[in-house]
Formats: structure tokens, C-alpha cells, sequence
């Protein structure tokens, strides 16, 4: 673990691991300690991954002013381990809700954005509407699973406006290629990686407008890697196919038998697939 100061003065920390051209990597959640990507699938043996410990989370620092946490004010983290690292420019990848930060930093600073990579991002930067059809959809694809009836009732409470907590925590497996003890043991783990006061801040009224996003990912010139997975029902690979296209540089790539996850469902795949967008 090694650390910088944003300009704020708040202490953040960086874990490096690997070998080859630096990684950027940005965690979702939001607001996950950074641990949860860990080498992201083995992609560590053919780049030097940097995992940003968000602000207020992993071994960063807590902020003195907590509205730093919105994710339009974590632009300048990222700029300052930037320069921290030394480097020109560089490759961002991110994951879920960590990529609304990557693509504010894109928006702000394009001209040190060499290679993007966007791990199932949320559609909310953009604009991108995902419909409970198109979760229901998805979703149906999955009724031979075991877990399936239990699950798919607490999905049908959700869009029926009767959810409670224990009907969140049941869509879980949906949101996994596949559901088995791996899977159940992770998704444990990250009980203990969540920061629920930093994560209500990230999304805080006037972090972005989505059409002023969308206008400048329309001109960056970098080109850009999203990764979809064929049964994430965060974002669906006919909803991440309209996410791609809003980049003139944009491919898609879509992990059959994916989740939201993809470095966990089939890591081969996932380092075939990143590795080689990155050259």
C-alpha cells in the first residue's frame, strides 16, 4: 500500500500489484474498498493494476468535509494520482459505479485518457434507461437455476412497488453468472468492504447531468472497452450495446453466461478479452 494527498490535503491510498504498464482501476459500489477487485482474474499478470482506495474507504483517509465524497469532486483523486504516478496519460478501468467517475475524469481531462476500460458501468452518467421489461427479460433466462422461483418472486415484489430488505438481498444471484459456494463466499466478503455514509454521498444532487456527460464522451477520442455480462441485470447487453455507441471509439464486448462480475465468472475470458483491448 502506498498513499498521496489529494488536493484537498485528504491522505489516499493506492495498492499496486503485477507487472507491465500501469492500470488505473476504480471500484464501484459505490464506495467499495478497492480490495474487492483484487487481481481482477489474473489481469494483473500482464499489467501493473493501481487500485484507488476511493476517500473514506479501504486505507484512504476520511475526508474533513464529507460532500467530497460526490463523485464529481473524486475527479481531482484521480488527476492527482495521476500526477503522483508520473505519468502522461493513462489507462482507467472501472467497474459498475466507479465508472461514472472514470467517465468524469474523461469528460474533464480527455487528453490524458489513453485507454478506457468500463467493467458493466452504471447506465446513470449517461442516461442509459434500464426497464423492469428488460430485467424481466433477462431475468427468464434463468428458470432452470435452483435458486430461481425464490429469487424471481422477490423480483416480482420489487416491480410491484412491495419490496422490503429481504427481497433485495434475494435478487442477488441474478446479479452473478453463476450462483455457487465462490460466488455466496464473495458476496460475503463485501459486507465488510462497504461504506454506506460515503457511498450516499457519491451520487449527491449536482454530481453531473447526464446530457452534458453524454455530449462529452460523444468527442473522446480514447477508445473505450465495455464489458457486459449476458445476464447482468444492471445494465443488459441490448442496454450496454446503446451505452457502447455513445462513443466514437466504442466496443462491446459481452461475456456469455456473465454477470456483473466478470473477472469472477470466467476470468480466462475476462483477461483474454481486456488484455488484448489494451495491447
Amino acid at each position: 500500500m502506498e498513499t498521496f494527498d489529494g488536493t484537498d490535503g485528504t491522505r489516499l491510498a493506492y495498492h499496486c500489484s503485477g507487472d507491465g504498464p500501469a492500470l488505473i482501476c476504480l471500484p464501484g459500489g459505490p464506495m467499495q474498498d478497492s480490495a474487492y477487485l483484487g487481481d481482477l482474474g489474473g489481469l494483473a499478470a500482464h499489467r501493473t493494476l493501481v487500485r484507488l482506495d476511493l476517500r473514506g474507504t479501504g486505507e484512504s483517509a476520511v475526508p474533513a468535509d464529507p460532500e467530497s465524497y460526490r463523485c464529481d469532486r473524486q475527479v481531482a483523486d484521480v488527476e492527482a494520482l495521476r500526477r503522483h504516478l508520473g505519468l502522461e496519460r493513462v489507462d482507467l478501468a472501472a467497474h459498475c459505479t466507479g465508472a461514472t467517475l472514470a467517465l468524469l475524469y474523461a469528460a474533464r481531462h480527455p487528453e490524458r485518457v489513453d485507454r478506457l476500460v468500463l467493467l458493466n458501468p452504471s447506465p446513470r452518467p449517461v442516461g442509459v434507461e434500464v426497464t423492469d421489461r428488460d430485467r424481466r427479460e433477462l431475468a427468464e433466462l434463468r428458470r432452470q437455476e435452483p435458486w430461481f422461483p425464490a429469487a424471481f418472486a422477490a423480483f416480482e415484489r420489487i416491480w410491484a412497488g412491495r419490496a422490503d430488505d429481504e427481497d433485495w438481498a434475494a435478487i442477488t444471484p441474478f446479479t452473478w453468472g453463476r450462483w455457487d459456494a465462490a460466488a455466496r463466499a464473495h458476496h460475503e466478503r463485501e459486507a465488510s468492504w462497504r461504506h454506506p455514509d460515503a457511498a450516499a454521498g457519491y451520487y449527491a444532487d449536482g454530481a453531473f447531468d447526464p446530457a452534458a456527460v453524454r455530449s462529452a464522451v460523444a468527442h473522446l477520442a480514447a477508445p473505450v472497452l465495455l464489458v457486459a455480462g449476458e445476464y447482468d441485470v444492471a445494465l443488459p447487453p441490448t442496454r450496454a450495446a446503446e451505452y457502447a455507441d455513445l462513443f466514437p471509439k466504442g466496443e462491446l464486448a459481452v461475456q456469455p453466461g456473465g454477470g456483473h462480475q466478470p473477472w469472477l465468472d470466467d476470468p480466462h475470458w475476462f483477461v483474454d478479452t481486456v488484455a488484448r483491448f489494451l495491447g
